[in-house]
């Protein structure tokens, strides 16, 4: 049974990869877009629209649309195996089955050529869960910011994220600053608490205790080495990030300036995916903030994603800023250069 367990993993971590290398031309329709209903946070956000000739592309499941995106997916692999897989998984990641019942169309499952495999977790449902999302002020290459990010994955939490590129480069920085009398990331908010904190080591302990299971019985604490090993995480980190070209380490030269003004736009994903890597760049280097819904394997998440939208891939963008929603990673990074910059690149 531990072999079968140990071949599963490696299947389902390799799916990404094997099927992105299986170009298509993307196919755009022209529909327009879903209109949501806005409780806006920001009565008073700046107004922006999306482009008139914009059309909704054509989701394509775990597929590389075009073959100029080949390069980033292989450095997001890279940083992938860099951090040994770490937040594809939720912390207690079980399969449940390996044929599950094909007609149940509520339900996230993956079929992988016989099987149709139903994963979950065995010991998150009991967890505590935050009524309001917490706030992280971070940038995408900041290897402490990375393990945090993890860790939130680890635990299928809600995150809002208030880019700071290069810790100085953004109005969310200045507002840390003021708040704080500093500008050092990871800055970790808890509303739902009153807690406030700065270094990783901390925040990672925090959420662990706070939001994870409360029998620490459950769950081996020695198998999260890989983000509580603060050598090796921060090393194999900094290395990824140097793979990616160091992402979000600079705001976009021609990002709008009042981007942290935006109602925070919804991106459902998680840190390891190569897909959804390339929109979490772009959202940092825009200082766009935006909440996070995760979506490792075995969330709660893609169910509520299935019931949601009747599918799940990631990314999948919901930008209450302009009514918008969609998939596939290289358009949606095209929409936000369209829409929150003040030139095109």
């Amino acid at each position: 049974m531990a072999a079968l367990k140990f071949l599963s993993i490696v299947i389902l971590c390799s799916i990404p990869l094997m099927n992105a290398f299986t170009p298509l031309q993307t196919t755009r329709t022209s529909g327009g877009s879903s209109i949501l209903s806005m409780n806006a946070k920001k009565k008073s956000a700046p107004k922006v629209e999306v482009p008139a000739d914009f059309q909704i592309p054509e989701p394509k499941p775990l597929t590389l649309t075009r073959t100029s995106d080949l390069p980033a997916v292989l450095k997001s692999s890279a940083a992938l195996v860099l951090r040994l897989a770490t937040s594809v998984f939720v912390l207690g990641w079980k399969i449940d089955s390996f044929f599950y019942d094909e007609n149940d169309t509520t339900k996230y499952s993956l079929k992988v050529g016989p099987f149709r495999i139903r994963d979950t977790s065995s010991v998150l449902g009991d967890a505590p869960r935050p009524e309001k999302p917490l706030i992280l002020y971070e940038y995408d290459s900041s290897p402490f910011c990375k393990r945090v990010r993890e860790t939130i994955n680890l635990l299928d939490l809600t995150v809002e994220y208030r880019p700071c590129p290069g810790a100085r480069q953004s109005a969310f920085s200045q507002e840390m600053l003021e708040k704080t009398g500093k500008q050092t990331i990871p800055y970790l908010i808890d509303p739902n608490t009153g807690t406030e904190m700065f270094e990783s080591d901390d925040q990672i302990q925090y959420l662990l205790d706070t939001y994870g299971p409360q029998d620490k019985s459950l769950y081996d604490t020695k198998a999260l080495w890989p983000i509580t090993f603060s050598a090796f995480s921060v090393i194999t980190s900094t290395f990824a990030a140097l793979v990616r070209g160091m992402p979000g380490s600079q705001r976009q030269v021609n990002a709008r300036s009042d981007n942290e003004e935006m109602i925070p736009l919804e991106l459902w994903g998680y840190e390891a995916s190569p897909f959804v890597k390339p929109v979490r760049e772009k959202l940092c280097s825009l200082a766009l903030p935006h909440q996070i819904i995760s979506c490792s394997r075995g969330s709660a998440n893609r169910d509520k994603m299935i019931e949601k939208t009747g599918r799940f891939q990631v990314p999948y963008l919901v930008d209450p800023n302009t009514g918008l929603e969609l998939f596939e990673s290289p358009e949606i990074c095209e929409y936000l250069d369209a829409v929150y910059t003040t030139t095109t690149n």
